[in-house]
């Protein structure tokens, strides 16, 4: 399980993610939100993480770096407008993040065979799994 720290840290990277093109839309901010309560973090400290970003902390699991890679995902495909410029940036999240090159491409690449460009979790569980192996 991550600790508070964590869980502000991931919000915060995804709203810096969200923020890329200048503006979060109401959907972006919604399922950010959703987020937040599935982390316990109040409405408040979320909202805070706006204006003041909590600094990057490395999460130790595997897991949890997948299924926050899977998050960022789902966040770039809400508005259904995917620049080059947010390939690029969640690319290097998850290269920073330290997922494998080659899986984060594998995901990128399958994500345009799935309805709404949004790969199921098994799938991209598996994408990881094999390179992790």
């Amino acid at each position: 399980m991550i600790n508070r720290v964590e869980k502000l840290s991931l919000l915060s990277e995804m709203i810096a993610f969200a923020q890329a093109d200048d503006s979060i839309k109401i959907i972006e901010y919604k399922f950010l939100l959703g987020v937040a309560k599935q982390l316990d973090i109040s409405r408040e400290d979320f909202d805070y993480l706006f204006e003041h970003p909590v600094t990057y902390v490395h999460l130790k699991s595997h897991s949890e770096r997948i299924v926050q890679f899977h998050r960022l995902v789902l966040l770039m495909n809400l508005d259904n407008e995917i620049s080059r410029k947010e390939l690029v940036k969640l690319h290097n999240f998850g290269l920073r993040m330290g997922l494998s090159h080659e899986s984060i491409n594998k995901v990128l690449d399958l994500m345009e065979s799935f309805p709404n460009k949004i790969v199921p979790p098994d799938f991209l569980i598996d994408i990881f799994k094999i390179q992790y192996n």
